[in-house]
């Protein structure tokens, strides 16, 4: 089997997008804030957006699962209030979960949460609850970085954020932390934001002492986990130099990385330095980066081909495929045991 960890619903049908246009709108002026009811997407709706899409792409890779949550540019948590990501999160996660149930061979949920500026974040506690018990959700996805590019939020490892690392240790579910778009036009979303967020998370993990206190937490850090496998060096001297214990000791029973890396030597390079008990199969299809490379002629998220072509052996390879997602998301080895697989 093949489990692809790392899937959002990029295809989401189009009145999604002319809902939360107006509910942005309304922000300053009230008086036309959209009802959720007004919100009408058809099963048929869903069906179609899927099956011309993510499950056509499925079926040409030879991918199985894909674990699937809210497109994370449309998060957008520095827009609005509490209030308006509350209701934007409910929506998008509530339709993840149609995804799910109309597909659930091929998907299970992931949520986001209603994350915003300044707000602590025990107000995410509720929606995470739900989701993990309402839509059988097997992990969520953290945003670091609510402010969108100013990192205004204390570091992962403060106090600040354990109301919902003891909600995920309850629940047994991992984080994979990803940003979502950037409002500060030093950063591009995808080229710059994500890469320097999911490098910035790393070294924030190095420098705290987070994983003594919760020693099961477990984080994804997705893109090949930024700069750090490509700075592996400076990173080990990093830790050394602030007293800590080596990665493999200090990080590496909690931190695991994803192969959304789209190109051969990036793949590589990650699974010769990282452990391959720490990396992830993804490819984050029909994300970031959709086109078809010219140098291959195929698409640059197709990150199959590249593993496949790694010097792996056959059982590393079902390591990164699937065994390590099982192992990382106990609530997807659980829901594939239900059934049999």
């Amino acid at each position: 089997m093949i489990i692809d960890i790392h899937g959002h619903y990029t295809t989401a049908p189009k009145a999604l997008e002319l809902w939360r246009n107006q509910q942005i709108a309304s922000i300053k002026a009230p008086t036309t804030k959209p009802a959720v009811s007004a919100l009408v997407i058809t099963d048929d709706d869903i069906r179609e957006t899927i099956e011309q899409n993510q499950l056509r792409q499925m079926r040409e890779r030879g991918l199985d699962l894909v674990l699937f949550s809210p497109r994370a540019s449309f998060m957008a948590h520095h827009i609005g209030d509490f209030q308006v990501s509350s209701t934007w999160a409910s929506i998008c996660n509530e339709l993840c979960y149609r995804v799910t149930r109309l597909f659930p061979e091929h998907f299970l949920p992931i949520a986001m949460l209603p994350q915003s500026p300044g707000v602590a974040p025990e107000t995410c506690v509720p929606e995470l609850v739900r989701c993990v018990e309402e839509y059988g959700c097997v992990a969520i996805n953290l945003n670091p970085d609510p402010s969108g590019g100013h990192w205004t939020s204390p570091p992962l490892t403060d106090p600040h954020w354990y109301p919902i690392y003891e909600r995920m240790v309850e629940y047994d579910v991992p984080a994979m932390i990803h940003v979502s778009t950037s409002c500060n036009a030093c950063f591009h979303t995808t080229g710059a934001h994500y890469i320097n967020a999911d490098t910035t998370a790393f070294m924030q993990l190095i420098q705290g002492d987070l994983f003594a206190r919760f020693p099961t937490l477990r984080f994804v850090i997705p893109h090949g986990g930024g700069a750090a496998p490509y700075h592996w060096g400076r990173y080990r001297g990093l830790a050394q130099e602030l007293k800590k214990p080596t990665l493999a000791e200090h990080l590496l029973h909690n931190v695991f990385f994803d192969t959304c890396v789209y190109h051969q030597p990036g793949i590589d390079l990650l699974t010769r330095v990282v452990p391959v008990e720490n990396i992830l199969f993804a490819s984050e299809m029909i994300g970031a980066v959709r086109g078809i490379d010219p140098e291959t002629g195929h698409h640059y998220d197709d990150t199959k081909r590249y593993l496949d072509a790694a010097a792996l052996s056959p059982e590393d390879k079902r390591r990164i495929y699937e065994t390590n997602a099982r192992r990382v998301y106990p609530r997807v080895h659980a829901a594939l045991a239900q059934k049999g697989q």
